[in-house]
């Protein structure tokens, strides 16, 4: 299968990209993620998804541009429920991409990590494929988590300590009081 792999970053590609390629579908990587704040972080995910890439032979679709106003206008006074926008964005841009290049189907590399909301993740790239008419290509991939960490520590790959948007990235460090 002809598939368009959606990645939010090199380490949580390691894993999915291995059992695809096992499988043998033909693989093409699109990396969109106007979520990931600040730019310096964005540029760090990009530049290690861009080697980890070239490493592989994996071709990668990188952004265009760095678009993160867009998200945080559409998050704004939302952000309780800022993921299901987030993952609505991607996956409706993979599936967008998919469709124009021909694609058999479109995943996402969110499926690998433990911290996402998988059942989420699921019911948006079923959602949006039905509307673009192209399928989502659903396998759950955590059950690689543990060696997919491992992996991108031997190979010293640039691992980032939250999920990407501004909101994740204070959660890291404050805690409400009660």
């Amino acid at each position: 299968m002809k598939l368009l792999l959606h990645i939010c970053c090199a380490p949580c590609t390691i894993y999915p990209l291995g059992v695809l390629k096992k499988e043998g579908h033909d693989l093409c990587g699109l990396y969109y993620n106007p979520n990931i704040h600040p730019y310096l972080e964005y540029k760090k995910r990009l530049d290690t998804l861009k080697a980890f890439a070239e490493e592989e032979g994996l071709t990668l679709i990188p952004q265009k541009d760095y678009s993160m106003e867009n998200f945080l206008r559409n998050v704004v006074f939302r952000e309780e429920d800022r993921c299901s926008y987030c993952y609505y964005e991607r996956l409706n841009y993979a599936s967008h991409i998919a469709k124009r290049g021909k694609f058999d189907a479109f995943t996402t590399t969110l499926l690998y990590s433990k911290y996402q909301k998988h059942e989420m993740i699921m019911a948006i790239g079923n959602s949006v494929a039905k509307k673009r008419g192209i399928p989502f290509y659903y396998q759950d991939f955590r059950e690689g988590w543990s060696d997919g960490v491992r992996i991108s520590k031997e190979m010293g790959m640039y691992r980032q300590p939250y999920c990407g948007c501004i909101y994740s990235e204070k959660e890291r460090f404050y805690k409400k009081r009660k």
